[in-house]
């Protein structure tokens, strides 16, 4: 009898996560980013090969490191460092689904903040 109370919580409990997961997919679906604007003077400090990867990325918005790889004509090693020293540096953002690290352009008001930071240093 304690068991089947047990499983009857976790069964709604999962239904729950669920409608919460629905919830979610369905306002990532709609969003809809705008085209991230960096200044040339930001771009320039980078040096060439984080440059070239930068801008394969934000021309094809989220993607992985082997979507970059295929572009640039690199090596998928070689582009997933270069694509997580950008992530280091904060001018990208990595989320991982299952075994797979998708690499996104972080917000304009980030760089923002972080260029400020730089200046007042």
């Amino acid at each position: 009898m304690v068991r089947r109370s047990v499983l009857d919580k976790i069964f709604r409990e999962m239904i729950n996560i669920r409608c919460r997961l629905d919830d979610i997919e369905r306002s990532v679906s709609n969003w809809n980013p705008q085209p991230l604007e960096v200044a040339a003077d930001e771009l320039l400090q980078l040096p060439d090969h984080l440059r070239q990867t930068y801008l394969t990325l934000t021309s094809r918005g989220e993607s992985e490191a082997t979507v970059v790889s295929n572009t640039t004509g690199r090596y998928r090693a070689i582009e997933s460092n270069y694509l997580n020293q950008l992530a280091r540096m904060g001018w990208l953002n990595k989320r991982r689904v299952s075994k797979t690290i998708y690499f996104r352009p972080v917000s304009e008001r980030f760089l923002l903040e972080n260029a400020n930071r730089k200046s007042e240093s």
